[in-house]
């Protein structure tokens, strides 16, 4: 599931504050900042969190997943279609 380091790596690839996901997701400002710092949240909130991500172009690599290392996100690339 969603880990805070992917959360604020991933808002950071989309250029989005957390007011900025707040708004995306009906989720608080406040609440997304408590998780970000490693508070605790829902898991219905995390998956939310997770397909609104995912919806705007965000992969999310787990530990040792596609290459050696711990959590990761990268965008979607964009195909040349998607460009137009």
């Amino acid at each position: 599931m969603l880990k805070p380091p992917q959360c604020r790596a991933a808002r950071a690839l989309l250029n989005w504050t957390q007011n900025d996901l707040a708004k995306q997701t009906a989720i608080s400002a406040v609440s997304i900042r408590a998780f970000e710092k490693g508070g605790e949240m829902r898991e219905s909130n995390l998956r939310l969190l997770k397909l609104t991500f995912e919806a705007a172009g965000v992969i999310f690599q787990n530990e040792g997943e596609m290459i050696q290392g711990g959590l990761g996100v990268r965008l979607r690339a964009v195909a040349d279609d998607d460009q137009h």
